[in-house]
């Protein structure tokens, strides 16, 4: 079982940056991918990026290329994702996910179907 908890969301004025953080908390063994998406009112809950524990690497959505930026610290158990150069279209509920099937043969960005495990969601909100 894994447990994520998402924090840092905020308001901002476009331009500006924001870190987001996504607590991971199991009872066994970490999870092999841990993703990060959005979802606006009325629209499709969208992936932005995703990292592959094991070797730690990265894939992003192009909408946020070269501008956001996961990364993982392990002794804390924290997956965090860096927005830097936020529009006013970023706005949205961001979401934290975490384990899929077959992580090991899995590449590029993965589907929000294949995550187990689903945090509650913090709030980005982009005024221009």
């Amino acid at each position: 079982q894994v447990q994520l908890v998402e924090s840092g969301g905020g308001s901002v004025q476009a331009g500006g940056s924001l870190k987001l953080s996504c607590a991971v908390s199991t009872t066994t063994y970490g999870p092999n991918w841990v993703g990060w998406f959005r979802q606006a009112p009325g629209k499709e809950r969208e992936g932005v990026a995703a990292i592959k524990a094991a070797d730690g690497s990265t894939y992003y959505a192009d909408s946020v290329k070269g501008r956001f930026t996961i990364s993982q610290d392990n002794a804390k158990d924290t997956v965090y994702l860096q927005l830097n150069s936020l529009k006013p279209e970023d706005t949205a509920m961001y979401y934290c996910a975490a384990e899929i099937v077959a992580g090991a043969l899995q590449t590029g960005l993965p589907k929000a179907y294949q995550y187990h495990f689903w945090g509650q969601g913090t709030q980005v909100t982009v005024s221009s």
